[in-house]
């Protein structure tokens, strides 16, 4: 328990950094809004780049691994997105909804928490895990998103419009044009390295800020929407990690990848949901409260799994 408070306490120090700045005024209004683009344009792709042009196919070809999470994502993010489209909500915000329930926060959790737990052995599939969170899932939310835009402005050329909103998202492009470079043989220059470390690195702090910015903003109205953040923060916490655990029993995955695997699939939803929900201009109410309590229920959830396998 102990263990797991200290990797979340800098989280919600984030969180209420921004908070703070907002309530005491300053920060203004379009504080939130400047600093999530920050982020989605400069920041999160210098992070994705700097990810993937590092990654070799060596290091983290685990094929029953990767079956075993990206599996587990991938189908609570779809089982998510077909219910809440029958609620009926437009395509662009169950998507987001897929998201909050897909998205782990492997980036900021992920690796202290598997060392702590597991030791230097996890870091490979946690590895394996952010970057199939935030290369396919994301990817994946991000496509459905421009396709649900799209179609809400009765596009006659959807597809073109779509392709052409995809190969300017820098969500998109960065992860691609870092995978020229292993596939190339070449390396990064240092000064672009270290630049890329430093803009990167700003991606988790600054999007956990501004979303301590959102949930200090007023709200129009008193009604919090309960039932569904309780719906999304169940499919986080609870169904994403059993999933992950029957599919590792039934693929065999050995005990340490079989335990990152849960273990990352029990991490909560990341600031990856409200980015994209802040930055495409969809309602981030939900996104937020997701976000805040699955962090905090999480402390739980993940205390009593790493309870209970030792």
């Amino acid at each position: 328990m102990f263990s797991t408070l200290m990797v979340v306490l800098p989280i919600f120090a984030l969180i209420f950094a921004g908070w703070l700045v907002r309530r005491l005024d300053v920060l203004g209004d379009g504080a939130t809004a400047e600093l999530n683009r920050y982020v989605v344009y400069l920041a999160l792709p210098a992070l994705l780049f700097d990810v993937i042009a590092h990654t070799h196919a060596a290091e983290i070809w685990q094929p029953g691994f990767i079956a075993v999470f990206g599996l587990s994502s991938v189908i609570v993010f779809a089982a998510t997105v077909t219910f809440r489209l029958r609620r009926p909500l437009p395509l662009a915000d169950a998507a987001i909804d897929g998201l909050n329930a897909a998205y782990a926060n492997t980036g900021f959790m992920g690796f202290p928490l598997a060392l702590v737990a597991l030791g230097p052995a996890a870091l490979a599939p946690t590895t394996i895990a952010a970057i199939m969170t935030v290369c396919v899932v994301f990817a994946l939310a991000i496509v459905l998103i421009e396709i649900g835009l799209q179609a809400e402005g009765r596009r006659s050329d959807l597809v073109l419009k779509v392709a052409r909103s995809l190969v300017r998202n820098p969500l998109l492009i960065a992860p691609a044009l870092g995978a020229l470079v292993p596939l190339s043989g070449a390396a990064v220059p240092l000064p672009a390295e270290t630049f890329l470390k430093l803009l990167g690195g700003s991606a988790a702090p600054c999007a956990l800020v501004a979303l301590g910015l959102f949930l200090a903003r007023p709200r129009v109205s008193d009604e919090r929407p309960v039932a569904a953040t309780a719906l999304l923060v169940g499919l986080k916490l609870v169904a994403h990690p059993l999933l992950a655990y029957g599919l590792a029993r039934a693929f065999g995955l050995p005990p340490l990848l079989l335990h990152t695997a849960v273990l990352m699939a029990a991490l909560p939803t990341g600031t990856g949901p409200f980015m994209l929900a802040e930055f495409y201009r969809r309602e981030a109410a939900v996104t937020s409260n997701v976000v805040l309590v699955s962090t905090i229920v999480s402390i739980l959830t993940v205390s009593g799994y790493l309870a209970a396998i030792r």
